[in-house]
């Protein structure tokens, strides 16, 4: 008999999990499964991290030490927000050896229909990451195309003439930061381009 660990889930306090572990505990019952233990995050989003999703948390290190053959859930959104997750979840458990059953999706991945399900997921989950690439490209040029500017903003020659007079006064990088209301990273760079421009100078005049 495979042991089986069901994590169910539910987003405020005003939802209950109880129709969830209903549901997966008759699948179980069914399957001939043996629930070894319900994971469960009570008013928690799926969009949180693992970090702050206890249930989810414990779920994967039950995984890890082997003491799950099969984890089941209601449905995707249970345990993540989009296909990119629900795969890296897969890809995390079935490396332990553990499958999948998701109930509203129909996924079981301990039968062949269901690893080749897994395998589609896979593509459409690479084909999410594109579009959101390609829709933060769109958003960046359309951005830009009406002025917007991103990166560091460069600083302008009066504050760059400051800074470089401190630094050949001997202040340091720390002290002229402060003085001139620039980051020390920004005084680090003008101070590097004034060493290589002397190195040059003198390279020259010794020629």
């Amino acid at each position: 008999m495979k042991r089986c660990g069901l994590y169910v889930r539910c987003s405020t306090d005003q939802q209950t999990v109880e129709n969830q572990i209903r549901i997966l505990t008759e699948v179980a019952e069914r399957a001939g499964w043996t629930i070894v233990r319900v994971f469960e995050d009570q008013a928690i989003s799926g969009a949180k991290g693992r970090n702050q999703r206890p249930g989810y948390d414990a779920l994967l290190k039950a995984i890890h030490r082997r003491e799950i053959d099969i984890c089941a859930a209601y449905a995707v959104d249970r345990l993540g927000r989009s296909l990119t997750d629900l795969v890296a979840f897969l890809n995390d458990i079935q490396a332990s050896g553990c499958d999948l059953y998701l109930h509203q999706q129909s996924v079981d991945t301990s039968t062949p229909s269901g690893r080749m399900m897994f395998g589609l997921l896979a593509v459409f989950s690479e084909f999410e990451r594109a579009l959101i690439r390609s829709r933060v490209i769109a958003g960046i040029q359309r951005a830009r195309s009406k002025g917007v500017q991103f990166g560091r903003p460069s600083l302008s020659p009066d504050r760059v003439a400051r800074v470089e007079k401190a630094l050949k006064d001997g202040q340091s990088i720390r002290a002229v930061a402060k003085s001139t209301g620039t980051s020390t990273a920004s005084v680090q760079r003008i101070k590097h381009a004034m060493t290589k421009v002397e190195e040059d100078r003198l390279e020259s005049v010794s020629a």
